[in-house]
């Protein structure tokens, strides 16, 4: 069957669409795992939280004993002035030489301001993981951001080209009817003009689609990255749950701003029970273990000594300036800020939850509403088309009809790929946003 007018203006489009789907495509999974183990922000993040982990075993080795080695001399000189005195009663000249080498060692027994520093460390432990499952979402996020901008700068190009084919087809159209008088030189002009509009446009867009690769390429730590684009027919995935309430309610135990708010409370609240330990006393075992030795004639035990004590040190604050009083005062409005930064925490995620979730069933409906448009728009070029043919449209007609086409279509490509984005940010909003959905992402992607 031999194929319509549409039919072949619309060709170089899908072969365009076709090439920049089939070049060497690589998935949006594989350009992740790429950017994760390339991406500087991601990897810092990882080092940061790394770092976290040894930092809580430096607060909890304060529970373990403290061994020291302690080594010492002294020279004593005692040189008495002229005549006997009762230690001394021939009057000598005394000298001691005393060197010691000990081991001390402590064992804390009770601290509870050492007690709640490790609680604190903890916490800040578990906080470093949040911090690092955030930038994991956040890397996701623009990972996914960058993939479909290029996708929707290939379709803005492979809008381009078609719209520059069709309107050369229509100049080329214009100029022959013009050669035999069925034509006006304004159909010409009208075309031509179209023509070298449609040229910088095309040259706009290939600017745009090299810009964008560049920042993916950055971003994966590769060159020449080619995105797989959609499988067509495109389908895209409805949100699920359809109740923003549910999103809500989850993002209140599970998005990272606000779990960090909440362990910040914590902390907060255990710096105040620090201040409260500042009037409690703190019991230790001690013990030290060492030989002396002493030289000289007025050594006590001429050679050595061995040296060696085990007891319990009480320490019992009586009096500090009110310096105990003042900072649990502190630590308490400190503890009000805490629990003022959380609820501000939670407000602000359930509204950033609550716009993401309206903003997507919104483009939804855009889609919708572009793909009827793009359907209505090939059938009015068709009846356009026909009409020029027998002479009851003109030349503009034409052109503003295709215009109208390949403008839908590129807006419909675009906002497949922003009802993608917007899922993803619903999620990252919610604090469900996890390499799983980049894998499930990808199962709409071409192979």
């Amino acid at each position: 069957m031999r194929p319509s007018p549409l039919h072949r203006l619309l060709r170089p489009f899908a072969l365009v669409l076709a090439f920049a789907g089939t070049a060497q495509a690589q998935s949006l999974q594989e350009l992740y795992e790429a950017a994760r183990a390339y991406d500087a922000t991601y990897l810092s993040a990882v080092a940061l939280a790394d770092s976290a982990q040894h930092r809580l075993a430096q607060a909890r080795g304060q529970r373990l004993p403290t061994v020291a080695l302690a080594a010492g001399a002294v020279y004593n000189d005692f040189n008495p002035p002229a005549g006997a005195t009762p230690s001394n009663p021939n009057g000598d000249r005394r000298t001691v030489t005393t060197t010691n080498v000990n081991v001390n060692g402590r064992q804390p027994v009770f601290n509870r301001t050492l007690s709640a520093t490790i609680d604190q460390a903890e916490r800040q432990f578990e906080a470093s993981k949040v911090e690092l499952e955030a930038a994991e979402q956040d890397l996701i996020i623009r990972v996914s951001q960058a993939y479909f901008d290029v996708l929707a700068a290939q379709d803005a190009l492979a809008t381009a080209k078609g719209s520059k084919t069709a309107i050369t087809e229509q100049l080329a159209s214009a100029k022959r009817n013009f050669e035999v008088g069925t034509a006006t030189i304004t159909d010409t002009r009208e075309a031509q003009a179209r023509f070298d509009l449609s040229t910088a446009q095309e040259l706009a867009a290939e600017n745009d689609l090299l810009t964008k690769r560049i920042l993916l390429d950055r971003l994966v730590g590769r060159p020449n990255v080619a995105p797989a684009g959609l499988v067509v027919p495109v389908r895209l995935p409805p949100v699920a749950p359809s109740d923003v309430e549910v999103w809500v309610r989850g993002a209140d135990d599970l998005q990272p701003a606000v779990r960090r708010a909440r362990l910040g409370l914590d902390v907060a609240q255990l710096e105040s029970e620090k201040a409260r330990a500042g009037h409690l006393p703190t019991v230790d075992i001690t013990a030290s273990l060492g030989p002396q030795y002493q030289s000289g004639n007025g050594a006590t035990f001429p050679g050595g000594a061995t040296n060696a004590s085990i007891g319990v040190q009480l320490s019992l604050p009586l009096f500090a300036g009110f310096q105990v009083q003042n900072r649990l005062k502190e630590t308490l409005v400190l503890e009000d800020r805490a629990r003022f930064d959380l609820e501000a925490a939670r407000r602000a995620v359930a509204q950033a939850t609550r716009q993401a979730f309206y903003g997507t069933q919104s483009l939804e409906a855009q889609v919708q509403a572009l793909e009827a448009a793009e359907a209505s728009s090939k059938l009015a070029l068709e009846a356009t088309q026909l009409g020029y043919r027998v002479g009851v449209r003109v030349n503009l007609d034409v052109l503003n009809a295709q215009s109208q086409l390949f403008q839908t279509q590129r807006d419909l490509a675009g906002a497949r790929y922003q009802v993608l984005m917007s899922g993803l940010r619903l999620r990252q909003a919610a604090g469900q946003l996890s390499a799983a959905d980049v894998a499930a992402l990808n199962q709409l992607l071409a192979r």
